[in-house]
């Protein structure tokens, strides 16, 4: 049988509903450009050339996206070096979406392009989407609601955290291995 996942709740973002249009760049260039802080962005990490945000219309708790600093629209577009670290901090985000909440399963990767489904398809970013099975009910379909069982901030602080305790980077990792 073939299970679907279906977030129509976020039709609206994905419309482009969620900027006013006047704003220069992506979401995500216009959010490393505010001056804020990681804790109130929700960024879990900063590598040299990309960084790891919560998404902020999580498919499940402790979504978390990779992104590089510059935005391009396509992997060609990238260079090597940003290349490299992007599936490194991939490896290490997964590391650290498993340390924190330990999934039954996980979903990574990209929506290259609007029709691929890319809400923001001129700043690629890859999706590290933690799943359990049941994760999604009867609220979806039902009531056009899905429920979250933790608030963004406290999602955010458990990846942080188990991120950089060791148990999110291959580093850690490599060191422990016989």
């Amino acid at each position: 049988m073939l299970e679907r996942i279906w977030s129509g709740w976020r039709a609206a973002y994905v419309g482009g509903e969620h900027s006013t249009g006047q704003e220069p760049g992506s979401p995500f260039t216009q959010l490393l450009r505010s001056g804020e802080s990681d804790e109130a962005t929700h960024i879990v990490h900063r590598g040299a050339h990309v960084f790891a945000i919560m998404n902020l219309f999580p498919y499940s708790t402790g979504h978390l996206l990779v992104v590089p600093y510059r935005e391009v629209p396509d992997l060609s577009d990238l260079d090597a070096d940003e290349t490299t670290e992007l599936w490194a901090t991939v490896t290490d985000g997964v590391a650290a979406v498993r340390a924190a909440y330990s999934p039954q399963g996980l979903n990574v990767g990209l929506n290259l392009g609007r029709p691929a489904g890319g809400s923001i398809p001129s700043h690629l970013h890859a999706h590290v989407v933690p799943r359990w099975t049941g994760d999604s009910n009867f609220m979806s379909s039902v009531a056009n609601t899905q429920t979250l069982p933790e608030a963004l901030d406290a999602s955010a602080a458990r990846i942080r955290a188990a991120w950089t305790s060791g148990t999110g980077s291959r580093k850690a990792r490599a060191t422990t291995r016989p």
